[in-house]
């Protein structure tokens, strides 16, 4: 059997109504310029209650894999390294939040924006469905039924760039296109080898949704020598309202906190957001996706 170019490892707890719509996006139906030779994608049941079952996930297509990975652990830290373990792609990209639906290039951009470099850490920005970020917008009424209504309102299996109308760029984004690099990585890809020499996710990170867990894990790439980021140019994620822990709670109840101190006992130091080196690009921005390019010196 053939390798593909990517593998993508992709977790949901708990999100029956949101995996259907994320893994369509995943799809050779709705993915462009690939097919299903030239990736795969893993998806993982982080011990739901009521789990995905196998023949909903395969049924995307004949390069969807399903695994139901058994645990009471509210963290998705030991599910990513799973799916990293069995994935027979070279490259390996991974989202942790299951409920992001993502562009129709972003997978050709992805394999394309590796090649170009030895030892690559490609990353895309990130959005939130709605008129505004999600622990905002839920304030004046935005849950699961309006968000069902307005992705009603646009072909977006058909016209997946019609996200871009309406979504509002994630806090860790705000730098838009052509701004730097986001300040937490919704979608990355890297090489296999260069994952597991880095440890992978640290499973102490035991809070729900992993807490800091994404963030150590950037960290730590920044600082390994010879891998190069790449913003990857006019594709995305785009988070759903499914009552996450971290971007569907008002600010104020924000666990932040928590999150930190859990940092801190396992690091021995307080938190604080890596310095963000200036990134490589690639790819092209189309016109749905423009009014995100940044106000700062990148700007076209």
């Amino acid at each position: 059997m053939q390798k593909p170019a990517l593998s993508i490892v992709v977790i949901f707890h708990e999100m029956r109504r949101e995996a259907e719509r994320t893994l369509f996006t995943l799809s050779p139906a709705y993915q462009r310029n690939v097919g299903p030779d030239d990736y795969e994608v893993i998806a993982i049941d982080n011990g739901s209650r009521k789990p995905l079952d196998a023949g909903f996930v395969t049924g995307f297509g004949r390069n969807f894999r399903h695994i139901l990975f058994e645990t009471g652990s509210p963290s998705p830290a030991a599910a990513v390294n799973r799916g990293i373990d069995t994935a027979r792609g070279e490259l390996v990209a991974v989202i942790v939040d299951g409920a992001r639906m993502v562009s129709p290039g972003l997978v050709a951009a992805t394999i394309g924006a590796a090649a170009t470099r030895p030892d690559p850490f490609a990353l895309t920005l990130a959005w939130h469905l709605g008129p505004d970020v999600q622990n905002v917008s839920m304030l004046d009424g935005y849950d699961q039924d309006t968000e069902d209504a307005l992705l009603a309102s646009i072909d977006w299996r058909g016209a997946g760039y019609a996200l871009f109308d309406i979504a509002t760029l994630a806090p860790s984004s705000r730098c838009g296109f052509r701004g730097g690099m986001p300040s937490e990585c919704s979608w990355f890809a890297m090489r296999r080898d260069s994952y597991r020499r880095l440890g992978g996710f640290d499973e102490r990170f035991q809070s729900p949704g992993g807490g800091l867990v994404n963030q150590d894990f950037l960290h730590r790439i920044l600082a390994a020598p010879g891998i190069q980021p790449i913003v990857i140019l006019g594709e995305g994620s785009f988070h759903q309202f499914h009552g996450g822990v971290a971007t569907n709670v008002p600010m104020a109840e924000h666990p932040m906190p928590e999150f930190r101190a859990e940092y801190a006992r396992i690091r021995g130091r307080e938190f604080a957001p890596p310095r963000l080196p200036a990134p490589d690009y690639f790819g092209r921005i189309p016109a749905r996706a423009r009014r995100f390019l940044s106000d700062g010196p990148g700007r076209q």
